[in-house]
């Protein structure tokens, strides 16, 4: 049985040194672009002898002895989301104009996974730290506060925790929906989101859509005509909110909270066949764009191609499907999301020591036919 051939050794400082007739204080020199200490001819024996020896620097070894390695994490809950892959390549390229390198850990939305990635990044020593991710709590963020790393945070709050943190805001959006909705008639309003206890993005949400259904379901009462179209506000109507928790990753919860949904839907369309006909539709208001999918896949599973007849239907996030099937939804400004975090992650390494910033971006709404009338 013969034996692979080994990898040929990589050429080391000293073997360069040792080829261009110099030490290694020179390389050094000229490796970190001090050219003007050294005489023309000895930086052309360098330049030949690195290529020569294909002579590759150890980027790690010498941020590390500058106590600068341009590196900075990522700590990501879930890389399946869209959203999460659309704020990605806001960081990366980022990232690529300030001069930095991303390394990227999938927790998996997995809580333990989430702590030891943390602490691994300080073990690579990295400069800074972004986090969007499930259940990160002050504790966990300590071994990267606690060693002098910045963090900014992606679309969520931790308790205890002072940092930057950049996202959507998560307010307006839900208002944006709400208002949306009652515009074009709705006054059955589900809200649809994932467990929230652990996620101040989600909790966020479900307290902007109760208070925009408290603050607009009075000004915003419908009456509607014998056709179902909308006709002079008057008294009675007034918009009615419910929540749905949705909890994706149970088989079991997933299916008991579609059933209460399907019960709403069918009675709504049962009011529809009462003397006189109340004409009524419910409208959805999914968190994200995970709850949307799994709400329209059902709904279609259900119903069929036209279940848009029987729930209206709108997401926060704005994934690719949505345009297909016709979903109305509050697009996040994802890329300039990741940006925006590197760029605050980049001051705070230079240096920066102003108070906590929080950077809210607005959401688009963007109507499609699953919203009409």
């Amino acid at each position: 049985m013969s034996t692979p051939p080994s990898a040929p050794r990589r050429a080391t400082i000293t073997d360069v040194a040792r080829e261009a007739g110099t030490g290694k204080t020179s390389i050094s020199r000229y490796l970190n672009g001090e050219m003007s200490v050294m005489s023309p001819e000895l930086r052309a024996r360098i330049e030949a002898a690195i290529a020569r020896l294909n002579y590759q620097p150890n980027q790690m070894a010498r941020g590390l002895k500058r106590g600068r390695n341009r590196l900075i994490g990522m700590l990501l809950a879930d890389l399946t989301n869209p959203y999460t892959v659309e704020v990605l390549q806001g960081v990366e390229a980022a990232c690529h104009a300030l001069g930095l390198m991303p390394l990227i850990c999938h927790a998996a939305n997995e809580v333990e996974m989430e702590r030891r990635y943390l602490q691994l990044l300080t073990t690579y020593r990295v400069e800074g730290v972004i986090v969007n991710a499930l259940g990160v709590s002050e504790e966990t963020l300590r071994p990267v506060g606690g060693s002098g790393i910045p963090a900014v945070l992606v679309d969520r709050q931790v308790d205890g925790l002072i940092a930057d943190m950049v996202g959507l805001d998560n307010r307006a959006a839900a208002e944006l929906g709400v208002r949306h909705l009652m515009d074009q008639g709705f006054d059955d309003i589900w809200f649809v989101v994932q467990p929230f206890a652990q996620v101040s993005s989600r909790q966020l949400r479900h307290t902007a859509f109760l208070d925009a259904i408290g603050r607009y379901g009075g000004a915003l009462r419908v009456e509607r005509d014998s056709h179902g179209e909308r006709a002079n506000p008057g008294p009675r109507g007034a918009a009615r909110g419910h929540t749905l928790v949705l909890d994706l990753a149970d088989a079991g919860e997933t299916a008991r909270s579609l059933a209460e949904l399907d019960r709403a839907i069918d009675s709504a369309a049962a009011d529809s066949g009462s003397s006189p006909p109340a004409h009524r539709r419910i409208a959805l208001f999914a968190a994200n764009a995970p709850v949307a999918l799994c709400v329209a896949l059902h709904l279609k599973s259900r119903y069929g191609a036209d279940w848009q007849t029987r729930a209206a239907l709108v997401s926060i996030d704005d994934p690719d499907w949505a345009e297909l099937t016709g979903i109305t939804t509050i697009r996040q400004p994802t890329y300039e999301i990741g940006y925006r975090a590197v760029e605050f992650l980049h001051e705070r390494i230079e240096g920066v020591q102003a108070t906590a910033r929080d950077c809210l971006l607005p959401g688009e709404l963007i109507v499609r036919a699953s919203t009409s009338r």
